[in-house]
């Protein structure tokens, strides 16, 4: 009899305790969970213990020869011993903290042990024991990730459970494509990736979801593209372009052919009769945010707010100052809202925005905070977009009526990358860097080369030039001394402590302690400043002419453009410093190219879309199955796909469930 069942409590064995368990994984109900795909998978097949190594997994099935004892090691760990005969020899068996094969095994039960076999003891250590024998056939086992409490066989079990209870799923590749392709149904290919026949139905499985997640994601794209094409309350914009052009011809640099081609096409979207969704990109130091703050001069021209949100408390700090230098002679009233500025002044801020007094707000996430109310928000500015999740940047999006959105980010996108997560927005790229920039020059050296390393940066200090200095952590860990700010901050002191003032920031400083420390150092009263990433972004002190970066192996190539952008900021000649345990070819492509956008579509083959920016980002659309880089040829395919529906059967009332899933994806009315 098929039971439908709805909630994880209905599945025999979960109750109330086990359920929250999941939840810790993000599993809340049966779609989640067999959602919750393998992270990995193993081979269970029976080794031939002849062949077999020290300390090499093992997978042996026989009969216990003897009843399972139990030693006590101390309060909380046990072991359980027994015996096992293969039909060919007799092993022992050592299990930790499975007290409960006690009672559940006796002499004559066949068993099948998994764990790591010691030669010398001819003894099996074994991560887990099961009731029953292993077929002829090769076994394909799904490895979850799972939690304390919570272990693979329980999830293993559960999922086993929603699959044959009857499920009905919904499923989104339309029937043309399924015949087209031949793919099987959709339940099959979820049972197939959690409980694989073999090999060949696992791969047709996997190629058969893998489709629909992409064809679902570029749907979403497209039908918010055509949203926002079709939106008919879009900010109509009328501001004086004398006011501007005049505005521009005061600044004391002249803006780049990449500039002036993104303000215009920025400027067209302002003044048009749909809402502005674009990307600026540029490469590190190309001048992104002159065009940015140009883009919120326009949208005070035309009598509205703009909100600029940033990643952290540092790059506001220095938006907000190049914001009051920029307008000093204008009307434009600026403000800043972070979390250290003290309750009084935050709450005459907020009064301020909400009447409309203030026409350009930079702030951090406070910026998305109930408490903070827009008179008339017209434009959004999102810095370094990728660190903010999706969300976070709604969240924002919703705080006014129908703003437009620009979002920036000095990590040049692959194209395979944009495709997908940014295929829904317009792009703007400025490649070109202002004039009198001088390009980094590069250099990859060993830990052993420290000494010339400290050569470099005692003539760099001797020219009053200052030092950037960058590990990968704050304390030590279980690796390297070089790996942590706060040791190499006691080398560079000995180093140089007698001629330069060194100092050190990081996360775990307090906020008004960091903004302290990062005045000092762009004021020229620091001249080492060791660091984390968190200097990563944003920062822009021009006579900082040399950036060390330690452990430098362990960062991303685009992480390491970023940190390398840090300096050249000015006209003097600049230099990047990466050190590593030995010579890395990966690195090396850094001292061959400061082309950021020929760097991160390098770093993106190399790495992958996850860790493009160092770390995997949370928030952002990452797939539970495809992977862009390795997928990219079925990406293309989909997409084509994608659009052809699109231009054949929009509105058709036979796919209805399309566009009603598409629209509660999107949150549109």
């Amino acid at each position: 009899m098929v039971i439908l069942i709805k909630s994880l409590e209905e599945i025999d064995g979960i109750g109330v305790k086990t359920a929250e368990l999941f939840h810790k994984l993000g599993i809340f109900d049966v779609y989640d969970l067999i959602y919750y795909y393998p992270k990995r998978y193993e081979i269970l097949k029976r080794s031939n213990m002849s062949l077999v190594a020290d300390q090499e997994r093992v997978v042996v099935d026989g009969i216990v020869e003897c009843q399972p004892t139990m030693v006590s090691l101390s309060f909380k760990l046990k072991k359980v011993l027994f015996r096992i005969f293969d039909g060919r020899g007799i092993y022992h068996v050592v299990a930790f903290n499975h007290s409960y094969l006690c009672k559940q095994l006796h002499s004559g039960m066949k068993v099948i042990v998994i764990g790591k076999y010691d030669q010398m003891r001819n003894t099996i250590v074994a991560s887990e024991v099961r009731l029953g024998e292993l077929c002829d056939k090769v076994q394909i086992e799904a490895v979850y990730g799972t939690t304390e409490g919570l272990n693979r066989k329980i999830i293993r079990r559960a999922i086993h459970f929603s699959l044959k209870s009857g499920l009905e799923v919904e499923d989104y590749i339309p029937d043309y494509l399924i015949s087209q392709y031949h793919f099987p149904t959709k339940l099959w290919s979820i049972s197939q990736i959690h409980f694989p026949v073999d090999s060949v139905s696992y791969r047709k499985a996997r190629q058969r979801l893998k489709y629909e997640e992409l064809f679902l994601y570029l749907m979403k794209i497209n039908y918010f593209r055509m949203c926002l094409c079709q939106d008919t309350h879009a900010i109509q914009r009328e501001f004086d372009e004398l006011k501007l052009n005049s505005f521009i011809e005061t600044l004391d640099f002249s803006l780049t052919a990449d500039q002036e081609k993104a303000l215009e096409e920025i400027k067209d979207d302002l003044i048009s009769d749909r809402r502005m969704n674009r990307l600026l990109q540029g490469d590190v130091g190309s001048g992104k945010t002159i065009v940015a703050f140009l883009a919120s001069y326009i949208n005070f021209l035309s009598g509205y707010q703009t909100a600029l949100m940033v990643p952290t408390e540092i790059l506001a700090n220095q938006h907000y100052d190049n914001a009051c230098k920029l307008f000093k002679n204008t009307d434009m009233q600026i403000a800043i809202l972070t979390s250290s500025i003290s309750r009084k002044n935050k709450e005459k801020i907020l009064n301020q925005i909400g009447n409309g007094e203030i026409d350009l707000v930079i702030g951090t996430q406070s910026l998305i905070q109930e408490k903070v109310e827009y008179a008339n928000l017209g434009l959004i500015i999102t810095d370094e977009q990728h660190r903010f999740g999706v969300n976070q940047r709604n969240e924002l999006k919703n705080k006014g009526s129908f703003p437009d959105i620009l979002s920036m980010s000095a990590t040049p996108i692959p194209r395979t990358y944009a495709l997908t997560i940014y295929g829904d927005m317009d792009v703007s790229n400025i490649r070109v860097k202002p004039a009198g920039r001088k390009e980094v020059i590069t250099y990859c050296k060993c830990e052993d080369d420290m000494f010339e390393v400290l050569e470099m940066m005692k003539k760099e200090i001797d020219l009053g030039h200052q030092i950037y200095v960058i590990a990968p952590s704050i304390e030590k860990g279980n690796s390297d001394e070089l790996n942590n700010v706060l040791y190499i901050k006691e080398k560079m002191q000995i180093a140089f402590g007698k001629i330069c003032r060194v100092e050190a920031v990081h996360g775990k400083l307090g906020n008004e302690e960091k903004n302290i420390i990062m005045k000092q150092f762009e004021d020229g009263r620091i001249s080492i400043l060791i660091s984390t990433t968190v200097i990563e972004v944003g920062v822009n002190v021009p006579n900082a002419s040399m950036i060390v970066i330690f452990q430098s192996n362990l960062f991303g190539l685009s992480t390491l453009h970023q940190l390398r952008g840090r300096v050249g900021r000015g006209t003097i000649q600049s230099y990047c410093i990466l050190i590593s345990k030995d010579k890395c070819e990966r690195l090396q492509m850094l001292e061959k190219s400061n082309d950021g956008f020929f760097i991160s579509e390098y770093d993106f083959k190399c790495r992958g879309e996850g860790d493009l920016f160092g770390v995997r980002q949370s928030g952002e659309a990452f797939f539970k199955i495809a992977d862009i880089r390795k997928d990219f040829d079925l990406l293309v395919r989909v997409k084509s796909d994608v659009d052809d529906f699109f231009n054949c059967h929009f509105g058709d009332v036979k796919y209805q469930k399309f566009w009603d899933c598409l629209a509660k994806l999107n949150g549109l009315n």
